[in-house]
Parts: C-alpha cells; sequence; structure tokens
C-alpha cells in the first residue's frame, strides 16, 4: 500500500517526523514497497514487504535524521 500523500502517512510518522523526514520517508516506503514485492528479496523471509517497506522507510529517514535529547528529529 504505497503512500499518495503525506496524509496517508501513519500517525506515528506524522507525529514525529517534520516535512521534509516525512517525504523522505514516503520515497522510501513506496520504492522498497514496489522492490519488495518479490519474497525471495527479502532477507528475513518472515518479514512482510510492509514491515520491510517500513524499515527501509526509517533508515532512509537516520541517514539525513537524528533524534535529539529533546524527543525531535533534527536534519544531521
Amino acid at each position: 500500500m504505497p503512500y499518495n500523500k503525506l496524509t496517508e502517512l501513519p500517525e506515528s510518522v506524522r507525529n514525529v517526523l517534520p516535512k521534509h523526514a516525512q517525504e523522505i520517508y514516503q520515497a522510501a516506503f513506496n520504492n522498497a514497497w514496489k522492490y519488495y514485492a518479490d519474497a525471495n528479496k527479502r532477507d528475513d523471509k518472515n518479514d512482510t514487504r510492509e514491515e520491510v517497506s517500513h524499515k527501509v522507510a526509517w533508515n532512509a529517514v537516520k541517514e539525513k535524521y537524528h533524534q535529539g535529547k529533546d524527543g525531535n528529529w533534527h536534519k544531521k
């Protein structure tokens, strides 16, 4: 289930990430969703396509942002 709009992202993403980080998350999730349609491409065969896509999306965000001691996400 790719995300067409930022407002479709899970609340756990929308409520904590700034807009630019949400855009990164959305793009990474959507790309991973397409790529991992083939279960053979997943390292852990027990992970669903959605679980893998969320992991990829969070990792993409963490390349550009970090969570500060204040709990907020900040650009690196």
